[in-house]
């Protein structure tokens, strides 16, 4: 190889080095103790981190808060917490990386740095399997509305989100696997090590097909076919759920598909490295901000524009997951008479 791999820390700004057959190629072309001291795009990523950490961790708190403790439990309620609990997560360990941003020196160990790059991961794949999740039981609420009614539990919406996690973590495992410390120049890195670089095609192409080709065709499908069951029944009244939800996935398909696509590049070369480089970092730093998107969507979108300023913040996020449930409530009970009354006429 001639030239040395460059490519960003999936969890990091830095620089990482890759280690193919043993040898280890580092790029040379740029100071990494100095990065951060002198290029605004670095000092600009350490201002979205922080806002990331601030928003992430209190605007997520308050949601798991309110569908955890203040709400009644429902399948809904259940859904939206799971999905708060992994932006959380993920926004309570940020801190860790934005220390390394600002000092290019990992000073909390081989588990840490391992942890942080299972928790990116974590919450990439839990978050579009839980909105995958969400869309399959919205289209089946619509087309079957007498079998949703009878079959969705919240110890069945329980059970499916356990398997969610289970799932989320087993294809996580390998961000934690290939991830180390090095120690050059008197400093740490913590960077990704390959030991070969068919391993490594191998982890990002799984990560593009499962995290986000498979489940977006999915999410596409189920909301192609409620869009066209609501429009020809003309039986949604309200479409605040559908416009949160829509809003949730147009969010994490735009917040997601810039990394995906550097990472791609990468793999290819086709690009030079620090153009690579570049993109890694702004699509890392995108992809991190959909942890803290969530709970101002639950806000913004849940009431109209004179009751954002008249209630509560809390009673505005309660409000967006309550009035999912609600909507579904009317649905199902007017699909049931109307099928009721379909059947004393055949």
């Amino acid at each position: 190889m001639d030239t040395a791999d460059i490519m960003l820390d999936y969890v990091s700004t830095d620089y990482a080095n890759y280690t193919y057959d043993n040898q280890t190629y580092i790029d040379i072309s740029h100071n990494v103790h100095e990065f951060c001291s002198g290029e605004i795009l670095c000092m600009l990523l350490l201002v979205v981190n922080v806002i990331i950490i601030v928003l992430g961790v209190v605007g997520n708190g308050v949601v798991i808060w309110i569908a955890g403790l203040k709400m009644k439990k429902t399948v809904n309620t259940t859904w939206y917490l799971s999905l708060a609990i992994s932006d959380f997560i993920f926004c309570a360990t940020l801190p860790f990386n934005t220390f390394y941003i600002a000092t290019s020196d990992w000073i909390f160990g081989v588990f840490m740095c391992r942890f942080t790059s299972f928790v990116m991961f974590l919450n990439m794949f839990s978050s579009i399997f839980l909105l995958v999740i969400i869309s399959v039981d919205r289209c089946m609420t619509v087309m079957f509305p007498v079998w949703a009614q009878n079959q969705r539990t919240i110890r069945k919406a329980s059970l499916i989100v356990l398997l969610a996690w289970v799932l989320s973590v087993s294809l996580s495992i390998p961000s934690a696997i290939f991830r180390d410390i090095q120690h050059h120049l008197g400093r740490t890195r913590c960077h990704n090590n390959y030991f070969s670089q068919h391993s490594h095609k191998s982890i990002a192409i799984c990560r593009f097909i499962f995290g986000f080709v498979i489940p977006f065709l999915v999410i596409v499908v189920c909301y192609s076919v409620i869009i066209f069951k609501l429009r020809s029944n003309q039986m949604a009244k309200s479409t605040k759920p559908f416009k949160i939800m829509t809003a949730l996935i147009g969010t994490f398909f735009i917040c997601w598909l810039p990394y995906h696509t550097f990472v791609l590049v990468e793999l290819n070369q086709s690009l030079p490295s620090d153009i690579i480089g570049f993109g890694l970092k702004i699509g890392t730093a995108v992809a991190s901000v959909n942890s803290f998107l969530n709970p101002i969507l639950y806000v913004f979108m849940g009431n109209d524009f004179r009751q954002k300023f008249k209630n509560s913040i809390l009673s505005k996020i309660e409000n967006a997951i309550g009035e999912e449930g609600r909507t579904m409530s009317r649905y199902l009970s007017r699909s049931s008479s109307v099928d009721a009354r379909a059947s004393t006429h055949i």
